[in-house]
């Protein structure tokens, strides 16, 4: 009989086998993929680019870009109809204006936010697509914007934040990842990639620091302890929801954020939509009960985007065929408004000396009507 080869052994050579298969640096970007998964719209109605022509999105602050792929799912799949749901669901006019009633700015029109439609992510091939991905963001990085991703599943966090990273500089940027699941496995399904592995991958590949790497909103029961112990190794700082609920979500988020801006120089958050509770985000691949409010995330999002200097943002996990009534579609919309409107205020309390005051009434800087309306001579008596 032949011999047995040690089960450890040959899960190495495996995983030595399977990351000669890692997505080659670079890639093509096919800019406006088109109708394939929807309509091709803009995100609230904000003007077009395209990444093959730098001067379309010259100077833009934010450069959104959609990443319609659902390859790397485990369980329900559906997230490469996210880009467009996230896109579109609003009972507002798709005016490319959005004034946010807490922050006092339009996080649309005080920044110069750009749609450069989807990046064209074959439906089966996941090195290609991850590859086309990495290579779109890494340009955008490299104009000087934000990129704004829409997924989408998880894996596409791999090429989002390497893709920053790129340009940035490896390890210089640090992760605050919303999430149900750590997103740490190894080799699942026989593969290095999927949604259940990226922050593993970039962690292993340089591009981010685990000790920079904090997660918010775990719980569940995944991942296993071995997977905990790798975690645990490369000093990730993890917040499970027990955590949170004794310590308090503020307290926690504090902490995090002097992690995050230590030795780093600037943030990339990535938002799973199933980090809140499936009742207030059923539309996901992997609902995990007992998370985060709807309130809770947006409030999270809003300081992270005020608070930190945030350099990329994916948002990922919304399925659309397992929504009801929009719910998750419009939460990851509002996430997404929450992070630009919080990024305007940032960027003009730096150039006015001014402070956010969260305290301060919504009428308070208006003026006082309490006397009645004022005369209007261009009227007659009556």
């Amino acid at each position: 009989m032949p011999s047995r080869v040690p089960a450890s052994r040959a899960r190495r050579r495996r995983a030595a086998a399977l990351a000669e298969r890692r997505p080659p640096a670079g890639g093509t970007v096919t800019s406006r993929y088109g109708p394939q998964f929807g309509p091709d719209i803009t995100f609230l109605g904000v003007e077009r680019c395209s990444l093959d022509d730098p001067a379309s999105h010259a100077g833009a602050d934010i450069v959104i870009v959609g990443a319609p792929f659902d390859g790397g799912t485990s369980h329900r799949p559906g997230a490469r109809f996210g880009p467009q749901a996230i896109r579109m669901t609003d009972y507002l006019p798709h005016d490319g204006a959005r004034p946010s009633l807490a922050l006092r700015t339009d996080g649309l029109r005080d920044l110069r936010v750009l749609d450069a439609g989807d990046v064209e992510m074959p439906p089966g091939d996941i090195l290609a697509s991850l590859a086309a991905l990495e290579a779109a963001v890494e340009k955008i990085a490299r104009s000087g914007a934000v990129p704004v991703i829409l997924g989408g599943d998880h894996s596409i966090a791999f090429p989002d934040a390497k893709g920053v990273a790129n340009v940035l500089g490896h390890g210089r940027i640090s992760m605050i990842h919303f999430d149900a699941h750590a997103d740490t496995g190894d080799i699942e399904f026989g593969s290095l990639w999927g949604h259940g592995q990226p922050m593993r991958r970039l962690i292993e590949s340089g591009a981010l620091r685990g000790d920079r790497f904090l997660q918010i909103g775990l719980r569940g029961y995944w991942p296993p302890p071995e997977t905990l112990d790798w975690m645990a190794e490369r000093a990730m700082r993890s917040y499970e929801m027990t955590e949170i609920t004794h310590r308090g979500l503020r307290e926690c988020l504090t902490e995090a954020f002097a992690i995050a801006v230590d030795e780093c120089d600037g943030v990339f958050l990535s938002v799973d939509i199933d980090v809140c509770d499936p009742g207030h985000a059923p539309g996901t691949g992997t609902p995990e009960p007992g998370g985060l409010t709807a309130r809770q995330l947006l409030d999270s999002v809003r300081r992270v985007c005020l608070e930190l200097p945030v350099v990329g943002i994916d948002v990922v996990e919304v399925s659309p065929p397992y929504d009801h009534a929009d719910i998750t579609a419009a939460l990851a919309n509002r996430v997404v408004l929450e992070a630009l409107s919080a990024i305007a205020r940032r960027r003009r309390d730096a150039r006015d000396g001014t402070a956010w005051n969260p305290l301060l009434p919504l009428l308070a800087e208006r003026p006082d009507r309490a006397a009645g309306p004022p005369d209007r001579p261009d009227l007659p008596d009556r």
